[in-house]
């Protein structure tokens, strides 16, 4: 049992350190860490690494919140999005075998690994460059605050609902989701998209920690020091997350979870 405990909090504060960096992949990577070294399946470990990921965002969400760059009206409408789609994730995720879902996992990873590498590699177009248009939620220079159209609540809203599917049928916080759709719908800075993101997380990470334990398929004895490790993670990564090359993170982030990825369809080829 101790060494259960040691374990579930060792890789919880990888997880939670992970978050603070990035802003997101803290879970994705919270379930296979969970699936090889605690040999859980993907509906088992799955709400423990809402539970720890939900806690963590909240820590970084707070202190985001204090500093005034959580766009809370942003992270609000993406979060009853996700809410509203995470039990249907949540409701098959309990009626697909392991092995699917599993290999499910593994190819959301490789996408995510792929598609962040890319985005390090590639240069970024400034938005009024010509043939490249403005994204559809502008910040006001005044207030600081999104000016809301049409096109901007159904980019985010849109981004809540794969965020919130994917939570509930992988447990993941959906994150990586969010992160490159606020990049790509808005001009906010990097600060304000991370904690954003983590804003969102917290919410919809809720709702699926909560649908989880109502159904008593919650492990507590897991859940509660991996969730404990990951909050432990995450206020030690803020304090170094600035002193890091944001490009070099994300690269290493990347490669760790191809390489990830590829156990976990070699995981599943063995066990066939």
């Amino acid at each position: 049992m101790e060494s259960i405990i040691a374990s579930s909090a060792a890789l919880g504060a990888v997880v939670g350190l992970i978050l603070a960096l990035t802003g997101a992949g803290g879970a994705i990577l919270a379930v296979p860490l969970l699936l090889f070294i605690l040999h859980l399946s993907v509906a088992q470990a799955a709400p423990v690494a809402l539970l720890a990921v939900g806690l963590s965002a909240a820590v970084g969400a707070v202190i985001g919140l204090r500093a005034g760059i959580v766009r809370y009206r942003a992270a609000a409408l993406m979060a009853v999005a996700g809410t509203l789609f995470s039990p249907v994730g949540l409701w098959l995720a309990h009626r697909l075998p392991n092995g699917p879902l599993t290999l499910l996992f593994a190819a959301v990873l490789a996408f995510v690994a792929l598609r962040m590498f890319k985005q390090t590699t590639a240069p970024k177009p400034h938005p009024t460059e010509s043939g490249h248009p403005l994204p559809p939620c502008q910040l006001n220079a005044g207030t600081g605050r999104f000016v809301w159209t049409a096109s901007c609540t159904r980019a985010l809203a849109l981004s809540g609902v794969g965020a919130g599917f994917l939570s509930g049928l992988l447990g993941v916080g959906g994150g990586f989701v969010i992160v490159p759709a606020l990049r790509k719908a808005t001009n906010a800075p990097v600060q304000s998209i991370v904690a954003t993101s983590l804003a969102v997380i917290t919410l919809v990470s809720a709702s699926g920690v909560i649908s989880t334990a109502l159904a008593g398929r919650m492990n507590w004895q897991v859940g509660v020091p991996f969730a404990a490790g990951a909050i432990t993670g995450m206020l030690g990564g803020r304090l170094v997350a600035s002193r890091l090359s944001g490009h070099r993170l994300q690269q290493g982030f990347a490669l760790v979870a191809g390489l990830i990825a590829l156990g976990m369809v070699a995981k599943v080829a063995l066990a066939a």
